[in-house]
């Protein structure tokens, strides 16, 4: 086996930093995942560059920002002209796989809801509208994570690798829904396997009851969660024995909403035991306000993306299934971490854990994701294990976040980083004053009249948040208000700290600007 490092990169989906015993929580077990962060390093400061799926899974793989490598939000793919740090690894000889979910792609097929209309006024050379980018991420290649052609598995339709990928297996979607080279798996396993899935075919008998959750009648070994385990184990044993290090993606797409958990997963959590966040029905921002509004009314269907107020019961319903989902999730974990350790190749792999954002669950009485950047949504999960520099159990304090991701994989690799790469080595370099989230929606939501864009900087006391077209934004001292629950933006006593942040946020934003491409000659 080669001196260089093998990577296990573990990512799950839409998975808060505390809803992890190693983060505190007393509830959740999750024992294997916690055996990571004693072995190695917990990073408790730890953000995403963009708080939904696709923006901040590209920001991973590429170390930049969104507005870098245009992803800005779900339903833009990354292009195939941006570099990854998968690339590089496999430049340098490593054996490189994906194995669940990948979402670098859109997975849905629905029409966008474009923001730039045609003017009929005015004359269009072309049918189509055009955009500022000639080659528009449009076409064959961009079309693989589309489940309305998923026939045939997804390294079937590929030519050549993946953003660096060579061996690719995919689950698309999520919980009860998975879809993708998982489905076509698990058609193989039941014919009757479409009969087993959704609200119409779940179980009888469910003392549960909350928006988007059924129990659901899929098995447990027949569940997208044991299916990448099992893929994972096989695909690290084609790797032991060979000479080429290896990078393994093992990516969950659980504990995203449905909330679905299989078999003693769905009840292994009371939700009667589960206490309240302590911000629950706290907080006044006019969208808080209005899905408040939204839920006593009943005009809110709660059965999409979006965001959605929820009641008390609701809320602990809700969070007692994310905890089974997580739970099996730590238990697919265990198993790979056992088969690693079986083939003797845990002595040289760096394990790495993370998610791509978090949720609200019941955070000021919200649930999912987007529009307020509140720490549920925006902080997530860091842990590193390295057999060969054991750090035990390290809290770290500074800020890191996911563009942080690739520089330090690369540089523990010995690999040169590529111009562009926005991120920092952690482990070799001071963490910034403040770190920068991006979030550009593309669809009006519930207590807002358009589209949002926001920025938010976040340093070691306080969080603000400008939106463009409101008349309101946020500003909460973490270490007085923890809950965020006080917004300190438009309160007097809060203007120089205001000031200073908003220079604090354009002095990182100029530092955030591109450095790509180089340049060939001098001017």
């Amino acid at each position: 086996m080669s001196d260089r490092p093998n990577f296990l990169f573990i990512i799950t989906d839409q998975h808060r930093a505390d809803h992890l015993g190693c983060y505190g929580n007393p509830i959740v077990r999750t024992p294997h995942i916690d055996g990571i962060a004693a072995r190695g390093a917990r990073w408790n400061r730890f953000y995403v560059a963009n708080p939904i799926c696709m923006p901040n899974r590209a920001s991973i793989m590429t170390g930049r920002m969104p507005s870098l490598h245009g992803a800005r939000h779900n339903g833009i793919p990354l292009s195939r002209d941006h570099t990854t740090f998968v690339e590089l690894l496999r430049d340098a000889g490593y054996a490189t796989g994906l194995i669940g979910k990948s979402h670098l792609q859109s997975f849905t097929g629905l029409p966008a809801t474009n923001t730039y209309q045609r003017d009929e006024t005015l004359h269009t050379p072309r049918t189509e509208l055009r955009d500022a980018l000639k080659r528009n991420r449009h076409g064959p290649e961009y079309d693989l994570e589309n489940t309305r052609h998923w026939e045939r598995p997804f390294a079937d339709r590929l030519d050549g690798d993946f953003h660096g990928f060579e061996h690719v297996e995919v689950v698309a979607d999520h919980a009860d829904r998975a879809c993708g080279d998982y489905l076509l798996w698990a058609r193989r396993q039941r014919k009757d396997f479409d009969g087993l899935v959704g609200p119409q075919n779940a179980l009888p008998g469910s003392r549960i009851s909350a928006p988007q959750a059924w129990r659901t009648a899929v098995p447990e070994e027949l569940y997208s969660t044991h299916w990448i385990a099992d893929r994972c184990e096989a695909w690290l044993g084609e790797q032991a024995g060979r000479d080429a290090p290896f990078f393994l993606q093992m990516s969950f797409p659980d504990p995203h909403h449905p909330f679905t958990p299989p078999g003693r997963y769905w009840d292994m959590y009371d939700p009667a035991e589960i206490p309240l966040p302590s911000s629950f029905g706290r907080g006044d921002l006019p969208p808080i306000r209005a899905m408040r509004e939204a839920l006593e009314n009943g005009t809110d269907p709660r059965d999409n993306q979006n965001p959605f107020a929820v009641t008390e019961d609701e809320a602990r319903a809700i969070i007692a299934l994310t905890y089974g989902q997580i739970t099996m999730i730590d238990d697919a974990i265990g198993r790979v971490m056992a088969r690693l350790d079986m083939l003797g190749l845990a002595d040289n792999t760096v394990v790495i854990f993370t998610s791509d954002h978090g949720d609200y669950m019941g955070d000021h009485g919200l649930m999912l994701k987007l529009l307020l950047h509140y720490q549920g949504i925006i902080r997530v999960p860091f842990l590193w294990h390295d057999p060969a520099h054991p750090a035990g159990g390290t809290v770290e304090t500074g800020l890191g976040q996911s563009i942080d991701i690739a520089a330090s994989i690369l540089a523990r690799a010995g690999i040169q980083p590529y111009n562009g790469l926005q991120g920092r080595d952690l482990w070799a370099s001071d963490p910034p004053e403040a770190v920068i989230i991006e979030e550009d929606s593309q669809r009006r939501m519930t207590g807002f009249e358009r589209p949002q864009r926001v920025r938010t900087v976040v340093t070691q006391r306080h969080r603000m948040s400008l939106r463009q077209g409101e008349d309101w934004g946020e500003l909460y001292d973490l270490q007085e208000d923890p809950d965020e629950a006080k917004n300190l933006f438009a309160d007097p006593s809060a203007a120089a700290v205001r000031a200073a942040l908003t220079e604090t946020m354009l002095v990182r934003m100029i530092d955030l600007q591109d450095r790509a491409p180089l340049p060939a000659y001098r001017a």
